[in-house]
Parts: C-alpha cells; structure tokens; sequence
C-alpha cells in the first residue's frame, strides 16, 4: 500500500500511517529505510494487517541522490583567482564562510589569499565535493 507519515513519535519511536483514509500503526523496528528516520509527512509504501503496518518504506522519489548543478572547475579557479575575498564560497552557497574569508583577508592585510588558493587544492584533488545544499559537484 501507498500512504503517508500522519505522525512520529521518536521517544517512543511509533508512528501512524494514513492511506485510503485508513489508519495504521508502525514501530520503527518495521521501518525498512537504511540512515534516515521517519519523519511526519513523508510518502511511504507498507504492508498491513488490518491495524498495523510492516516493511515501512519510503517512497522512491525520496531515495534519488541528489543531482549535481555546480561546477568542481569554475569553484576551483574562482578560489584560485578571487579566493582572498571568497568568491568560491559565495557560488558553493558557502555564505557565512565568504564573509569569514573576506574579514580574515581584510584583518590581515591580504593573508588571506592562502586560505583561497589551499581550498582551490582542496577542489581540484576532491575534497572540497559538494556544495552548501550536499548536492555533488560535476
């Protein structure tokens, strides 16, 4: 059956399912998705017995990994050429960080530059992957 999360209850880690103006219950030890926890309006497919749900599941929209949108090579060479200012981390979603790497270049009259051009390694060599949302970098 296809339903969803009316509410969760994590000290007591229950729930209820609605589906075809039904309701059920579920445990989270019926609940199937692997390191994420139920949460209150997510879609879910189960089966039931009459009151209870079993092999809870979250629906498989849910489940797609998020697509990448910003690019591994312009945020490397935006740290290479205006990393002193934070200009990568304006364009990653990085806001509070572009604002510490503006403050520290300006308190240090230029250093800075080095916290750019280290993070500009740290893209090109993949460590520095995703942007401030977690989608990966193409």
């Amino acid at each position: 059956m296809i339903g969803h999360i009316e509410s969760y209850d994590a000290d007591t880690q229950t729930g209820v399912i609605k589906s075809e103006d039904k309701f059920f219950a579920f445990h989270v030890d019926d609940w199937m998705a692997q390191g994420v926890l139920p949460e209150q309006g997510d879609d879910v497919s189960f089966e039931s017995d009459e009151t209870s749900a079993k092999n809870v599941d979250l629906v498989g929209a849910y489940l797609e990994k998020p697509k990448a949108v910003k690019y591994k090579y312009v945020a490397a060479l935006l740290a290479l050429l205006f990393g002193y200012i934070g200009v990568h981390r304006f364009y990653l979603g990085h806001y509070k960080l572009a604002f510490a790497q503006i403050a520290l270049t300006l308190l240090t009259v230029g250093y800075g530059a080095v916290w750019g051009f280290i993070e500009a390694v740290l893209i090109f060599m993949g460590h520095i992957n995703t942007d401030a949302k977690g989608r990966p970098l193409k």
